[in-house]
């Protein structure tokens, strides 16, 4: 299969084209363009330049609004509400970052609930954001229906990622990031393009039957992680991210890769804490449970194998399939 190599810059140049084209506001453009970066940085391709086309496609037939502008309020002293108008996610998320990171530090907590949002790419780039702030953060991000609630055939929660940002005394912040499902719907969608199979225990079928075939996954449910408990997991995100803001759940939204149904509505839930509120010294305790994890042959803190990738691409670059290259300069070139 013929490659194209991007330096990252040139997958910011790229994605900014191509958003731009399609119509998204140059006020939305940029938000969107560093969660693309970052995720390519990272070696998170399926949430990079793999889903640019989806997110083309969703603004050209009006299921994102690309112009859309997110109002932020605030109802208590920790509450921020978001309205993300029908619009992209990473842009409502940004304006109301810096409001929950000083909320947090005056109060000691805040609380971030976005409604009218769609798919916010990788939640651990926002959760490192909050963390680099000196916070802790959390994160909770619902999407349309992919698991089946446990004992049931007909999916009805997203594959709902949770994620945590905690800061460091030096180094980046330590990020854990995961999906309720085994794996995220967005990788079995990358092995559907490729046609290539995927693992057994990553997806059932329309009829509830293990399958390694991804088309056929795709119609049918994702496995959740650790059984009932990943489905239980499910379920209390969907109540964190749409439960709180109002937003659909899983199951009343339409679907963040198909063009069909209008904006998809979910939500998410972003919570930061200002450890110094709560006593002294927590960057440094955390360090102790941080070592004592390293201490342990053969162990590795979650995320290294992404800062190492971060390291890497910012000189090496990254590689794309030709076919994506010329269907994202075909978008550009609108």
């Amino acid at each position: 299969m013929s490659s194209v190599a991007l330096s990252l810059d040139d997958v910011a140049a790229l994605t900014r084209r191509v958003l731009l084209a399609c119509g998204t506001s140059e006020e939305n453009t940029g938000s969107v363009v560093d969660s693309v970066v970052a995720a390519e940085a990272d070696g998170i391709h399926s949430h990079g330049l793999a889903r640019l086309p989806t997110y083309a496609e969703h603004v050209l037939c009006g299921k994102i609004d690309g112009s859309a502008t997110p109002v932020v309020t605030r109802s208590r002293a920790g509450a921020v509400m978001v309205d993300a108008a029908c619009g992209f996610a990473h842009p409502a998320i940004d304006a109301a970052l810096p409001v929950v990171i000083d909320t947090a530090k005056e109060a000691g907590v805040a609380a971030m609930s976005v409604r009218n949002s769609y798919n916010c790419g990788v939640v651990g780039y926002h959760v490192e954001r909050i963390a680099q702030a000196g916070m802790l953060a959390l994160g909770f991000v619902n999407g349309p229906s992919a698991i089946a609630p446990w004992g049931g055939k007909k999916g009805l929660f997203g594959t709902n990622p949770i994620a945590i940002g905690c800061p460091r005394a030096d180094g980046l912040p330590l990020v854990i990031d995961q999906s309720s499902s085994v794996i995220a719907k967005s990788e079995v969608m990358v092995h559907a393009q490729k046609g290539e199979p995927i693992p057994e225990g990553w997806a059932f079928d329309a009829d509830g039957n293990p399958t390694n075939d991804a088309a056929e996954g795709l119609k049918g449910t994702m496995a959740p992680t650790g059984g009932r408990k990943g489905a239980n997991l499910a379920l209390i995100i969907e109540l964190m991210a749409a439960g709180l803001s109002g937003a659909h759940f899983g199951f009343q939204a339409s679907s963040f890769g198909g063009n069909e149904g209008g904006p998809p509505r979910t939500g998410q839930c972003f919570i930061a804490f200002d450890p110094s509120a709560f006593g002294k010294g927590f960057v440094a305790h955390a360090g102790d449970m941080f070592e004592a994890i390293l201490d342990q042959p053969g162990t590795r803190l979650p995320g290294d194998r992404r800062i190492a990738s971060r390291d890497r691409t910012a000189s090496d670059g990254v590689t794309i399939a030709q076919a994506l290259h010329e269907k994202l300069e075909g978008y550009a070139a609108r």
